[in-house]
C-alpha cells in the first residue's frame, strides 16, 4: 500500500526500493475494511469491478454485532445515517421523544439492505434516501497485496526480494543509513518506512521507541483464523459473535468465508478456542486453523528520526471495528501530505504523530466501549471488561450520551456520530433525556413523520438488487 501510494503521488519526486520476502508472508486476516479505503483505493486509480474480481470481493454495509450486551440481541453499525435530523437536531433525539428509541435500527439503509442481502452505490442526488450510506469491501487480503505490488513496479517501483539482517545507524543523528540483507545487499537510504509487521524491525528495535500497552483495556492477544466454504447469500456485512473469551469473526468472500476467534489468553487457551472456532465454522475448513499472537497499543511515536512506522510496525487494534487497513491508509495519507522535501524537519515528524496517536487513541475508546458496555455476566472474560476501570475520555463520552443523548463531535477520527449511537443504544446505553427542541411537533405529527419514514427506507431498499446479482451487473464477479 506504501510503496503503490507514493509512487503514484509522488511520481518522479523519489526513488523507492521496496524490500520484501515471500518467506514471511502476509498476515490475510485483515480482509474487512472501512469506507475510507474507496478513496484510498481512488487516488491509486483503481477501477473498482477489476478491483472486486482481483481480490474476490463483496461490498460491506456495516458490522453486526451478536450477543455483545446481551445474549441474543444483535445489531448492525452501519456506514450510514440514522433517518432525518431536522434543524440540527439528531433523528435519535425524536425517537427518544416518542419512547420508541428501540426501533432505531429500522431508520437505516444499510441496515435494512444488510438484513436482506441487497446492494446498490449511494445515489448522488442528496434528496434520494440512497444517497444516505458509504460502503466499503470485504476482499482476499492475500490478493490484495501482490495487487498493489505489481501496480506499484509499473510505477517504478524497484523490488528486492530479501530479508533485513542488519540496521545500521548513523552514531551522531541516529538515523539510519542502510540495510544488510541476507545476501550481503546493501540498500541505503534517506527515509527508511518501516512495514515489518509486529517485529517493527526499524522503528522498535533499531530506533528502540516503546510501546505503550493498552491490553488492560483490550485484553484480546491472540486469535485463530479459519477459512472455509461459503455457503448462503452473500451478505454486504461482517458479523462479529460474541464468544466465552473473546469474539468471533465472519467475513463472507465470493470464494469462501473468513472465519476466526480473537480471545485473551487469560481467559481461554489456543486448543479451546481453536475448537470452538471449528464448531461454529458454516461449511468445509478451506486450512488449517493458524494462531496469530499480538498485544494492543501503539508505539509512542510512528516517525522518530527518519524512520517511519507505518501499520502494524507502529501500533495494533485488534479487528473488531475493520480499522486495521483504516490506520495504515490514515497514516500513509498524513505520510504524503508531509512528506519532507530534501531535508527532515522536526514540524512534520510532530504533525505526523499527533495525526496517528490521535487516530489510535480515538479507535482505542471506541473498541473499548463494545466490551464496556455489556450485561453479560457469563464469564470471568465478560466479568472483567465489563467492571474494568476505563480511560477517562471515553468515560466522559458515555456520561454525556448516557445523560444527554448527546455524541462528542470532532473532526478527525474514523467513527463519527452514527457509529457511537449504534453502539451505544445496541448495547443497551440509553439517554435519560432528549433534546428539548425535539418537543416542537405535536405527539400525531411526530408519530406520522416517523412511521412515514419507516416505511419509506423499507420501499426504498425493496428496489435495490440482491447483491450477488449487482456484482454481476458490473462485471465484479471473478
Amino acid at each position: 500500500m506504501t510503496a503503490a501510494a507514493i509512487s503514484r503521488l509522488l511520481a518522479g519526486k523519489v526513488s523507492i526500493t521496496l524490500v520484501e520476502s515471500e518467506q514471511i508472508g502476509i498476515v490475510g486476516v485483515g480482509e474487512a475494511t472501512l469506507p475510507h479505503i474507496r478513496a484510498f483505493n481512488q487516488k491509486l486509480g483503481i477501477d473498482e469491478a477489476e478491483f472486486m474480481r482481483t481480490t474476490q470481493a463483496t461490498f460491506k454495509l456495516g458490522i453486526e454485532f451478536r450477543n455483545w450486551g446481551q445474549i441474543g440481541e444483535s445489531y448492525i453499525h452501519p456506514f450510514g445515517t440514522f433517518g432525518d435530523d431536522v434543524e440540527g437536531v439528531g433523528f435519535h433525539h425524536y425517537l427518544n421523544r416518542a419512547g420508541r428509541i428501540h426501533e432505531l435500527q429500522q431508520f437505516s439503509v444499510p441496515v435494512i439492505a444488510s438484513r436482506q442481502a441487497r446492494f446498490q452505490r449511494p445515489a448522488d442526488d442528496p434528496q434520494s434516501l440512497l444517497s444516505t450510506f458509504g460502503y466499503a469491501y470485504q476482499f482476499d487480503a492475500t490478493r490484495y497485496a501482490p495487487y498493489l505490488r505489481s501496480r506499484a513496479e509499473k510505477s517504478g517501483v524497484t523490488r528486492i526480494e530479501g530479508r533485513i539482517l542488519e540496521v545500521s545507524r548513523d552514531t551522531e543523528s541516529g538515523h539510519v543509513t542502510s540495510l544488510r540483507l541476507e545476501n550481503d545487499d546493501v540498500i541505503h537510504g534517506d527515509l527508511f518506512i518501516d512495514c515489518s509487521g509486529f517485529r517493527s524491525l526499524l522503528l522498535g528495535d533499531a530506533m528502540a521507541e516503546p510501546f505503550e500497552d493498552w491490553s488492560a483495556w483490550l485484553p484480546c492477544d491472540r486469535a485463530v483464523a479459519m477459512p472455509c466454504e461459503h455457503h448462503g447469500p452473500l451478505l454486504p456485512y461482517t458479523s462479529a459473535t460474541a464468544m466465552l473469551s473473546g469474539w468471533r469473526w465472519r467475513i463472507p468472500l465470493q470464494h469462501r468465508t473468513g472465519n476466526g476467534y480473537v480471545y485473551s489468553s487469560k481467559f481461554t487457551d489456543d486448543e479451546r478456542a481453536t475448537q470452538d472456532l471449528i464448531a461454529a465454522l458454516e461449511g468445509k475448513a478451506l486450512a488449517e486453523p493458524r494462531i496469530l499472537r499480538f498485544k494492543a497499543g501503539r508505539r509512542r511515536r510512528s516517525w522518530v528520526g527518519n524512520v517511519v512506522g507505518i501499520g502494524l510496525a507502529g501500533g495494533f487494534l485488534e479487528p473488531l471495528e475493520s480499522t486495521s487497513i483504516y490506520l495504515i491508509q490514515q497514516a500513509i495519507t498524513a505520510l504524503l501530505e508531509l512528506f519532507p522535501d530534501g531535508s527532515l524537519s522536526e514540524v512534520e515528524r510532530c504533525e505526523f504523530n499527533r495525526i496517528v496517536n490521535l487516530e489510535y487513541d480515538r479507535v482505542r475508546d471506541f473498541l473499548i466501549l463494545h466490551y464496556h458496555a455489556t450485561q453479560r455476566n457469563d464469564s470471568e472474560f465478560w466479568n472483567y471488561v465489563r467492571t474494568m476501570p476505563i480511560p477517562a475520555s471515553l468515560e466522559e463520552k458515555i456520561t454525556l450520551f448516557k445523560q444527554r443523548g448527546r455524541v462528542m463531535q470532532y473532526r478527525e477520527g474514523a467513527f463519527l456520530e452514527p457509529s457511537w449511537i449504534a453502539v451505544y443504544l445496541g448495547q443497551g446505553i440509553v439517554p435519560q433525556f432528549y433534546d428539548q427542541r425535539a418537543d416542537g411537533p405535536d405527539a400525531a405529527t411526530l408519530t406520522n413523520a416517523i412511521d412515514g419514514l419507516r416505511n419509506e427506507l423499507q420501499a426504498t431498499v425493496n428496489t435495490m438488487p440482491d447483491q450477488r446479482d449487482y456484482l454481476t451487473m458490473i462485471g465484479g464477479v471473478a
